[in-house]
């Protein structure tokens, strides 16, 4: 009877700790002009969670994630949930796809539901009025004093170019922005073209809030926002089309009429706005003056070549860094090459690259450290590099050269010349075959192996052995218990084998950002042995501050999972992945270090 106590009591307690991942919706049947509210909820902390793509539904907002912990009776319980809202972009009955979540190495899934949208319904109330995607306040409606309008008035899309007519790799900025009348109410949007940006190289900036301010527009008062800003370097000369901007806009307008209780009635409707759609007019530099080295760099520069050291011994090695400091397009020429004496045996070089685009262009240095080692002692000439650059400011080019380098090496570990090794070639070959023997002698073979030397070698070892292997496996049993140990080293790794995977999957988005997020994740678990529900923003920079991380690395972190965090619901370029996988691992590395 007592085993089957024990028997039901861990059945019971494996019942209660069981893992749930579920999805809820708040209507399983709506109206076109209703929204629906999905929730995926887990009672264990989870990590890389994964949407469905919500087929026949725009989102308005989320993923909303909430955590909330209980103690009842001493006992602690957990709740962590995803929130959606969505609208129906057409009637029928469609499939909430299962979204998945990984938590303590294993993947759950939720149940499909199914949502039927039907025709539009009469809402008293819409739930969720006080929200819309751009940030407005909808908490109370226009007076009845607004003149009746028609869908589509009063709202306005403008991309704003701060240069119709630069020079080749010359930066623009454009800035998207959307007007809003007083007497309009947006309360969704949803993205229908993109632009491409063909033949500009681009950068779109981080948009860390969406705030919206007092503006006006041909003369009248507006409500604007911005939605999107992109730095575009033009890469050739001529007439350059800048692909439109295209929005779908869910909005309402004032018809004129009132009810009984003196309200504004309105009605809904879409709005297709779409801005961009200009011509760029791009200017070739000059040929006037051109140096013969020029290959492309544009903007204002300084060129330096430095040595570690001039004077050294023949073995031993010296770092030479050849860097372009300044503001221009740094990303999008090739650093001058450098040319040695052959004593001189020099390796692939390192890249040095620190660059931040912000919205007036790219900022920062770039370069390359070589590793260089003499063979021979003497003195040897390093010959000056020549730097050319398109200065925008006086329009002309300049050229930047490098001072001479010499070196001077002293004998160190000897070095064959080669006299010696010719000299070596020609003994073997005298004698190539001098090793075949004319006679053949036999040795007699003994089996005494029992009371031999090698015997009571072997047997010290075996004995001798024993308390190395205890020692050996107290210290196996001592980190096997280390669970916070391990599970940091656990994390570490995976942090390295999932930053190696999104270099893999550069040109597959959403494959690349989580293999970017796991990799931002575990870091974060091996490094300051936190949870994924304390990983905020502002707990982050926290933690990395108490741990004497630099402002600037702690910044650089902070962007790049903030741009996981966007991009599944934004488009990418393979330019933005790279840059995104380079500023991880500069970052990661910076991290490892300072901490």
């Amino acid at each position: 009877m007592k085993h089957y106590l024990i028997l039901l009591l861990l059945i019971t307690q494996s019942a209660l700790a069981q893992v749930t991942f579920e999805a809820k919706v708040n209507k399983s049947s709506i109206g076109i002009n209703e929204r629906l509210r999905v929730e995926f909820v887990m009672n264990e902390d989870g990590d890389n969670f994964k949407a469905p793509s919500f087929d026949g539904f725009s989102i308005l907002m989320g993923p909303n994630q909430s955590v909330s912990y209980s103690w009842v009776n001493g006992k602690k319980s957990f709740n962590k949930s995803y929130s959606f809202y969505l609208s129906p972009t057409k009637k029928g009955t469609f499939t909430i796809r299962p979204a998945t979540i990984e938590i303590d190495g294993q993947i759950y899934k939720t149940k499909a539901l199914q949502v039927k949208v039907g025709d539009a319904v009469e809402q008293e109330e819409d739930p969720y009025q006080g929200y819309d995607p751009f940030g407005f306040a909808r908490g109370g409606r226009p007076q009845p004093q607004q003149p009746q309008g028609k869908i589509g008035e009063g709202v306005h899309l403008v991309a704003n170019i701060s240069n119709q007519n630069p020079y080749v790799n010359e930066p623009i900025t454009v800035v998207y922005k959307l007007y809003v009348s007083p007497y309009a109410n947006v309360y969704g949007s949803q993205e229908t073209a993109t632009p491409k940006y063909n033949n500009f190289w681009s950068q779109f900036i981080e948009m860390k809030e969406f705030k919206p301010v007092r503006d006006t527009y041909n003369d009248e008062i507006y409500t604007s926002i911005e939605i999107r800003k992109v730095v575009l370097y033009p890469q050739k000369a001529g007439s350059l089309p800048l692909e439109p901007l295209k929005l779908d806009i869910d909005m309402d307008v004032p018809t004129g009429q009132y009810d009984v209780f003196g309200r504004q009635v309105y009605k809904q409707g879409k709005k297709s706005v779409v801005a961009g759609n200009k011509s760029i007019q791009v200017k070739a530099l000059p040929e006037t003056g051109k140096p013969a080295d020029f290959n492309g760099a544009v903007g204002d520069f300084e060129f330096k070549v430095l040595p570690s050291k001039t004077a050294l011994k023949t073995g031993e090695s010296l770092d030479l860094v050849v860097e372009v400091v300044g503001k221009g397009n740094l990303k999008l020429f090739s650093l001058p090459e450098l040319t040695l004496p052959a004593a001189l045996e020099v390796f692939d070089p390192e890249v040095i690259e620190n660059i931040q685009t912000p919205l007036s262009g790219m900022v920062g240095r770039k370069g390359n450290r070589y590793t260089i080692i003499p063979q021979q002692k003497g003195k040897f000439v390093i010959k000056p590099l020549s730097f050319s650059y398109f200065d925008l400011k006086t329009k002309s080019y300049k050229t930047i050269t490098s001072d001479e380098i010499e070196l001077d090496v002293t004998q160190g570990d000897v070095v064959a010349s080669s006299d010696s090794v010719d000299n070596k070639k020609q003994v073997v070959a005298k004698d190539e075959f001098a090793y075949i023997k004319n006679q053949v002698t036999f040795n007699k073979v003994t089996n005494d192996f029992l009371g031999s030397t090698l015997f009571y070698v072997l047997l010290f070892v075996a004995v001798a052995g024993v308390p190395v292997v205890i020692v050996l496996r107290k210290k196996k049993e001592a980190l096997d218990a280390d669970v916070v140990g391990n599970k940091v080293k656990q994390s570490n790794k995976l942090a390295k084998k999932y930053l190696s995977e999104a270099q893999k999957q550069i040109g597959n988005k959403e494959a690349f950002y989580v293999a970017m997020e796991r990799a931002l994740h575990n870091f974060l678990k091996a490094k300051l042995n936190i949870e994924t529900s304390e990983m905020s923003s502002d707990n982050i920079k926290e933690l990395l501050q108490s741990k004497k991380a630099s402002e600037q690395t702690i910044a650089s972190f902070i962007k790049i999972k903030q741009n996981c965090e966007m991009a599944r619901y934004a488009p990418s370029s393979n330019t933005e992945m790279q840059n995104d996988y380079d500023l991880a691992s500069q970052v990661l590395t910076d991290l490892n270090k300072q901490l």
